[in-house]
């Protein structure tokens, strides 16, 4: 085990005189372990991100859904268009898909 790792399962070293005082007198040897982390704190970085990015991505594909739909739309109406070449009328509405040729 290198000095740099961290001890682990195994305490840290306790001096001789401590050690020998504890088992003179019966007290106990509190150690004290700092377990804060070093460096930058990424994960308090990385999950706004994350859930920016994937709000990005739900708007992206939001607008494409609507795109696909519109053309779909589009495409639906055309092929009406053209199969009736007339006035089409559904529940009373009538629509007037093409100009009359006698004006």
């Amino acid at each position: 085990m290198h000095h740099s790792e961290p001890p682990g399962n195994l305490a840290p070293h306790i001096p001789a005189d401590v050690y020998q005082r504890a088992q003179a007198t019966g007290q106990p040897v509190v150690i004290v372990v700092n377990n804060e982390p070093t460096g930058f704190p990424w994960q308090r970085v990385l999950i706004p991100f994350a859930i920016a990015g994937a709000v990005v991505a739900g708007g992206w594909g939001l607008a494409a859904a609507l795109c696909w739909l519109m053309d779909v739309a589009a495409h639906t109406a055309t092929a009406i268009a053209g199969a009736v070449a007339g006035p089409l009328g559904v529940g009373g509405i009538t629509l007037k898909l093409t100009q009359s040729k006698n004006k």
